[in-house]
């Protein structure tokens, strides 16, 4: 059975928030004035996708959220986060609510949060506490899940 990745899920939200933008439907404003700096929220959780990415690859680290992990990786973002990644995918996610700039919008962040802390993280977790054992329980402890 193939499982629903979290970049699929990221996608998904995204694409239901163009009719929305298309539509613009008066449910209400997120924000009376548009110029505040969403495009910041969008620059940092592409960033935080962009160098959790690079860092996975010089450690020769899985990705892949449901394949077996590999080679545990906590130096960089992951000093300060579990799940840099999920974070940059959130945030991108908050940052297309705040361009939408209607409340419903707001659903596209809290569903992959929800998914992502509830689902994703979890998985993830049993399957790093498998392979790594206490090294990975040690860094959990230090270390929160998302900042």
């Amino acid at each position: 059975m193939r499982k629903l990745l979290p970049p699929v899920l990221f996608l998904l939200l995204v694409v239901t928030l163009i009719p929305l933008h298309l539509l613009h439907p008066e449910l209400g404003a997120i924000r009376e004035n548009r110029a505040l700096p969403w495009d910041i929220v969008l620059v940092l959780g592409l960033a935080l996708l962009i160098i959790a990415r690079v860092q996975f690859r010089r450690a020769d680290s899985e990705i892949m959220t449901f394949d077996m992990p590999r080679n545990l990786v906590t130096t960089g973002l992951f000093r300060l986060s579990r799940n840099p990644m999920y974070l940059g995918f959130l945030l991108l996610l908050v940052a297309a609510a705040f361009f939408v700039n209607t409340q419903c919008a707001l659903v596209a962040p809290l569903v992959f949060f929800a998914a992502a802390n509830w689902w994703y993280i979890p998985f993830e977790e049993r399957s790093a506490l498998k392979t790594f054992g206490e090294p990975y329980d040690a860094y959990r402890s230090r270390v929160r899940r998302w900042i």
